[in-house]
């Protein structure tokens, strides 16, 4: 049996949007997110799994990663549906 292979492409997906509240606060971090991909590269299935610290973040990456489009896995030739983990960090230049 041949385990899936699954190497992340995150095709043209766009960043997530910095939440204005969010940066008027100074908030940053590193979100975490385990994301079920299915056979066609959509995110089934989206949870923090690592938080930022900060709610206005963590529901800012899920929502950017919701309409985000994946290069599936694939067993062989046949694309499968698979988890992957997506990190995700909010940082402000200075």
């Amino acid at each position: 049996i041949d385990p899936p292979h699954f190497n992340v492409a995150y095709l043209s997906n766009p960043r997530p949007a910095y939440p204005p509240i969010a940066r008027k606060l100074g908030l940053e971090g590193l979100v975490l997110l385990r994301v079920e991909v299915s056979a066609k590269g959509a995110p089934e299935k989206i949870v923090v799994a690592q938080t930022s610290g900060a709610t206005l973040l963590d529901e800012a990456a899920v929502k950017a990663v919701q309409g985000w489009t994946f290069v599936p896995a694939r067993r062989g030739d046949t694309p499968v549906a698979h988890p992957v983990e997506v990190p995700i960090r909010f940082q402000l230049k200075n």
